[in-house]
């Protein structure tokens, strides 16, 4: 059993703020911090610190801002032996968190638009792969991994974060989209229904997972649909949140649970999270998680 994840790696310079700014605005804050991050990369670091075997690939550059961005899947134990070096520059983002946690994001591409499908190895996929997706790499290289995946029997989920246009064909292979309140509001847009997970999966056709932050998560299926609250959590930093509910989410589907279950351990781990600052360095421990579960009951 193995969690693959396909996507990006970002250096992240986060500013913290009393508050965000306004268009044109210059607002001082205390200081900065240089930290790994990437929805990628956070995601791949959730997997593997709530126990999957995890392996990453994407692309970073040669330049100091590399090692950056791959600290937190190091420090995690995933496997970078697919991972490009090239010759631009890694990617990076420029994040402001304010007082109550809420952050304000910009991101340059830089590297993670060289990632290729061709990096992933067909031994890599199989019907014990759980392969992670999301969209801060190139699309035209995604669609025919999916393609390739669900030939070889993977199970395929696709975090649709931040939203953009999917080829019809790529998103009827997926197994599971997943989507916050405002990706679910794009999507639903496009797809011409409501932004709730059983309009969404009527209007597509696939499983679909729209996570609510503190209003908690729900998922629609074949069999019905999933309501997941969230844990209680005092927010100091959001930032990587949703990619820790995710890479949480695939870490448990590859271990066996239904999705319920896995929906209620990433929802304990997202909690956790919050109440810390950063992104990939927030992920909490399969441990941790284990036990707000056990204290949850």
């Amino acid at each position: 059993m193995s969690v693959l994840v396909f996507g990006s790696a970002n250096a992240d310079l986060v500013f913290t703020t009393p508050r965000l700014p306004a268009s044109g605005e210059t607002v001082l804050g205390e200081g900065w911090r240089a930290l790994p991050g990437g929805k990628g990369a956070n995601q791949a670091t959730a997997a593997a610190l709530a126990g999957a075997g995890t392996a990453f690939i994407g692309a970073v550059g040669t330049d100091s801002l590399a090692e950056v961005a791959l600290s937190g899947m190091r420090a995690a134990g995933v496997d970078l032996a697919g991972l490009a070096w090239v010759d631009r520059p890694t990617g990076a983002a420029a994040i402001c968190v304010d007082a109550l946690g809420a952050n304000q994001i910009a991101v340059a591409s830089g590297a993670n638009m060289a990632v290729r499908a061709a990096q992933v190895e067909d031994a890599a996929l199989g019907p014990s792969t759980v392969l992670l997706l999301q969209m801060e790499v190139p699309v035209a290289e995604m669609a025919p991994l999916v393609e390739r995946a669900r030939k070889a029997g993977a199970r395929v989920i696709l975090n649709l974060a931040p939203p953009g246009p999917v080829p019809p064909a790529m998103l009827g292979q997926l197994d599971l989209l997943i989507v916050n309140e405002h990706e679910a509001a794009w999507l639903a847009a496009e797809a011409g229904a409501a932004p709730d997970a059983m309009a969404l999966r009527s209007a597509l056709g696939i499983d679909v997972v729209v996570t609510r932050g503190e209003q908690g998560a729900e998922a629609a299926t074949a069999g019905g649909l999933l309501r997941q609250p969230a844990f209680q959590a005092t927010a100091v930093d959001t930032t990587g949140a949703g990619d820790c509910w995710c890479g949480t989410l695939a870490a448990g589907l590859d271990a066996g649970m239904d999705l319920a279950a896995a929906m209620r351990q990433a929802a304990a781990a997202a909690a956790i999270a919050v109440g810390r600052e950063g992104a990939a360095a927030a992920m909490p421990s399969a441990a941790e998680t284990g036990a707000l579960l056990a204290a949850a009951g």
